[in-house]
């Protein structure tokens, strides 16, 4: 087949992938209500939580996640074989980031894209994946912002493969993966210049704070 035909259906597949909203498909599984519909009103694990099926959340989180890597890690395994190189690897990686964002099949209504991002990375190489997420980890117990933990595990990501494996068409698409991410949490950057970012457990620690009080 010719290369770039190849490339092409492997992009649209790859789309489709993405654009599977497993916030949605959760929420129907476990018979709670659209995740669209509440809340921040995100198709994302952390909207899903706020419904207090923790069980949702984590298989939103899981799926969203493995998405992004069963697309990737396909597109690379089989580059080769089909006769095309790291370009499709590439725009299989901002295909299936694009579908999430996107989704064509909840009306373009989609999540911010974390945990996708890490599935992709993951996808892309285990150490790339591993050293985002724990420069995630470290700035969300520091600073107990989740926003602002991705933001600065996007900004991170692209450094860390350039460092792995130089410039390169895959690189590029993690940039573009990166300021995507960035661009659709332009509202939690707002609320984090305003001083009105909400911290992780922050109602946790409010309702405590009450209980206490009737004590």
């Amino acid at each position: 087949m010719n290369p770039v035909i190849t490339t092409l259906a492997m992009t649209v597949a790859a789309y489709l992938l993405g654009s599977i909203s497993f916030a949605v498909v959760m929420s129907k599984v476990y018979g709670i209500a659209d995740p669209r519909t509440y809340g921040s009103k995100n198709p994302g694990a952390t909207n899903v939580l706020r419904s207090g099926n923790k069980g949702a959340a984590i298989m939103t989180l899981l799926g969203d996640g493995a998405k992004g890597w069963l697309a990737v890690f396909l597109a690379d395994r089989f580059a080769a074989d089909l006769g095309v190189g790291d370009t499709a690897v590439a725009l299989v990686a901002i295909a299936v980031f694009l579908g999430h964002l996107w989704p064509v099949f909840f009306r373009f209504i989609g999540g911010k894209g974390v945990a996708t991002a890490l599935g992709v990375l993951l996808g892309i190489n285990p150490w790339l994946g591993l050293a985002t997420l724990a420069t995630w980890l470290i700035i969300a117990f520091a600073f107990r912002y989740s926003s602002l933990a991705a933001l600065v595990a996007a900004l991170f990501a692209p450094f860390y493969y350039g460092l792995l494996f130089g410039v390169d068409a895959i690189l590029l698409s993690v940039v573009i993966m990166s300021v995507l991410l960035a661009y659709r949490h332009s509202q939690n950057i707002a609320n984090l210049l305003a001083g009105k970012e909400s911290r992780i457990g922050a109602k946790k620690d409010a309702a405590k704070a009450a209980g206490s009080k009737k004590k």
